[in-house]
């Protein structure tokens, strides 16, 4: 069975930004690389989420929690999820100031996702095991995501925000 059965991501596709000419695609591209490595990790993480979250334990009765607001949390999580894998495909456009900016998304993502498990752990409906996977899971998507930009090379687009200079 492949990762991609288990997390809902389309596969990586790696013609999807050619320029249909030819001309430069058969150089090697560590940028596009690093990308898929990156987005093929990010799979992984969202496979680990969703099974924890499926072996999440139930809330009692008594508790203040209750499905329904475990129910939002979780989708608010994989939502995030979802916008990682999004935006890590969406920066193959190869513009520096694009990149930059998906970059900065990607990381406050998969940052809240990473200690949003807390309030699980916290609240007994997740084994801490549970936990530790997704955490572990995110710190090598963190190194690949290091690798990944120190393959940017700014170009002559300005950033109208003055942003990523």
């Amino acid at each position: 069975m492949r990762d991609n059965d288990l997390n809902d991501l389309p596969e990586w596709d790696d013609h999807r930004f050619d320029d249909g000419e030819g001309g430069e695609a058969w150089k090697p591209n560590p940028t596009k690389a690093a990308c898929k490595a990156m987005y093929l990790q990010w799979g992984t993480v969202m496979t680990v989420l969703k099974a924890a979250f499926d072996s999440l334990n139930e809330p009692d009765e008594e508790d203040i929690i209750n499905k329904e607001m475990i129910a939002d949390e979780i989708a608010m999580i994989m939502n995030d999820a979802h916008v990682v894998a999004v935006k890590i495909q969406s920066s193959e456009v190869g513009l520096y100031t694009i990149r930059m900016e998906n970059a900065s998304i990607i990381r406050k993502n998969a940052q809240f996702i990473k200690i949003s498990t807390n309030s699980f752990i916290i609240d007994d409906l997740m084994e801490p095991v549970h936990r530790q996977i997704i955490r572990d899971e995110i710190d090598n998507f963190r190194e690949l995501f290091k690798i990944w930009v120190s393959t940017f090379e700014k170009d002559e687009y300005l950033d109208e925000w003055g942003l990523f200079i």
